[in-house]
């Protein structure tokens, strides 16, 4: 008999495992099999994202490079280690290629798994699957529209409103009556198409200063008058983002959590309708850490999707629970 999983979809679907007893090898074998697609498909997600990741690595320094520079800051990131720039390029490409090719790694562990489980169990998965995998993206695609500009934005003018230490003698500058010693930098919306050689301008669009020497050009940072200037390193920002990414994705997965616990009888739903209360103040408290900004906009931006995320966890659960007896009609258990 052919392994279970590989059996055509109507024989899949009629499928008991009370039926079929694989032994250890062929068990095994299976697995080896399972994990030689997952691990080829994601070989091959990874090179397409090698390919890309220089631009991977700008559309996730976007957030940043728009704060610093409608603050008229550098908008550059910085490294302190020679191979900390490829080391970023590495990882994102990693990471790119596991969050793309997930849905196919799943799926091959999925074959695995469905072969040991009855129907009604596999259609509880298959069901449910889907709507995990929206709820990851939506999670993540919150934290870079939403989140991730705000948490930018409250640190980028913290630091900037220090101000210097007050002098106690302040000499006033001396300038010539007819301002000739003056220089005035020109600005134009771009770069020039063939600058002079030690021309100086500032790039408006960008909100750079840029001088060119020798036929190349070059960026002169500069930062606010105050006491403190970001010099934000490229690994640093590229860790916190990955970091937010999977932490709010996974928060996003709380219906499914609050289904589960529902369904396997650890919490009753009259018990997580009764809690309300003490669940959304506990999510506030988390939404005013987690997004420390503007502090009544951003906590109201967070709980709101996670309060509503619980209370489609309560409707699922209650939805599933009227589910089950026609559910048990059709397969075991």
């Amino acid at each position: 008999m052919e392994p279970p999983a590989r059996q055509s979809p109507r024989l899949a679907e009629s499928f008991d495992p009370d039926e079929y007893r694989m032994t250890i090898g062929e068990h095994l074998e299976e697995l080896r099999w399972r994990l030689i697609l997952a691990l080829a498909g994601f070989a091959v997600v990874l090179a397409v994202c090698l390919v890309f990741g220089t631009r991977v690595t700008t559309a996730f320094c976007a957030p940043l490079y728009e704060t610093l520079q409608s603050r008229n800051l550098s908008p550059q990131l910085y490294v302190t280690q020679l191979g900390d720039s490829f080391m970023v390029f590495i990882k994102i490409s990693l990471v790119s290629a596991a969050a793309l090719a997930a849905p196919w790694i799943v799926y091959q562990l999925w074959l695995f798994v469905a072969a040991g489980l009855y129907p009604h169990e596999r259609r509880w998965v298959t069901r449910y699957l889907p709507l995990s995998i929206a709820l990851l993206i939506g999670g993540m695609l919150f934290v870079y529209f939403l989140v991730l500009p705000w948490t930018i934005q409250f640190f980028i003018d913290f630091g900037s409103a220090i101000p210097l230490p007050d002098t106690s003698v302040k000499v006033p500058a001396t300038l010539p009556a007819d301002g000739a010693a003056l220089v005035r930098i020109p600005e134009f919306d771009g770069d020039p198409a063939t600058p002079a050689d030690r021309m100086i301008w500032i790039n408006r669009l960008e909100g750079r200063l840029k001088m060119s020497l020798h036929g190349q050009v070059r960026v002169i940072p500069f930062g606010p008058q105050n006491l403190v200037a970001p010099l934000i390193t490229l690994p640093d920002y590229i860790t916190l983002v990955i970091l937010m990414l999977i932490t709010f994705g996974l928060s996003f997965q709380l219906p499914l959590v609050v289904m589960a616990l529902a369904r396997i009888g650890i919490v009753e739903i009259a018990a997580l309708r009764g809690g309300r209360r003490y669940v959304y103040f506990g999510m506030a408290i988390v939404a005013a850490v987690i997004t420390p900004g503007d502090v009544i906009t951003a906590t109201i931006a967070l709980m709101v999707p996670l309060c509503l995320l619980y209370e489609l966890g309560i409707w699922l659960a209650q939805w599933g629970r009227s589910e089950e007896p026609r559910m048990d009609a059709d397969g075991r258990g």
